[in-house]
């Protein structure tokens, strides 16, 4: 069974994009881009809201994305070879490679989706992580920091959540990004 990790980048101040939904920036560099990658070694499954797909799908769709530099390159080859899911009730259809559209997201989907991967998975975007975090279907909280402060927006993390996490690796770039990776602390469920 994968691990179900919450990758996420975020303002110093908490927030996953400004209150105009701008996340420029929140942009990395290539050093930050190969090792994002490099970490997405055993990922085999994303797992998308509506919104987070559409922004993501530009890594297949848009023909010049792999041309933006060597490490996009290698990005949108990673992202391409894996499966995708996404989860939504308005979305009518999905446009790229290896994905499938679910109408519900609950903790049987996401453990479903768990048990056909055949890596780790990821979990995108603050609202359908959030979800998944109040379900306790998380294991690994991800966190690439970035140097800045937007004073509000969509927050990383919803309001109200309460979650114990042990670190277990931060990683510093020149750019003044962090990642941080934390285990959520509760024992793992088991197939």
């Amino acid at each position: 069974m994968g691990t179900v990790i919450y990758s996420v980048a975020s303002s110093l101040d908490g927030y996953n994009s400004d209150a105009q939904g701008d996340f420029s920036w929140a942009v990395p560099d290539e050093a930050v881009v190969a090792a994002l990658t490099a970490d997405l070694a055993s990922v085999s499954t994303y797992l998308y809201g509506r919104r987070m797909y559409e922004t993501m799908a530009v890594w297949e769709t848009d023909p010049t994305a792999p041309t933006w530099s060597p490490e996009s390159a290698r990005f949108a080859d990673t992202w391409k070879r894996a499966d995708k899911v996404v989860y939504s009730s308005s979305l009518e259809r999905t446009w790229t490679g290896r994905t499938r559209l679910e109408r519900e997201f609950t903790a049987e989907a996401v453990e479903r989706a768990r048990s056909e991967a055949a890596g780790d998975l990821t979990i995108e975007g603050p609202t359908l992580a959030g979800s998944a975090l109040a379900l306790g279907v998380v294991d690994v909280v991800e966190l690439l920091l970035c140097p800045v402060t937007v004073g509000g927006g969509t927050p990383v993390f919803p309001s109200g959540l309460s979650l114990d996490l042990r670190l277990v690796r931060e990683r510093r770039f020149d750019n003044g990004m962090v990642q941080i990776t934390y285990d959520v602390d509760r024992p793992r469920r088991t197939a």
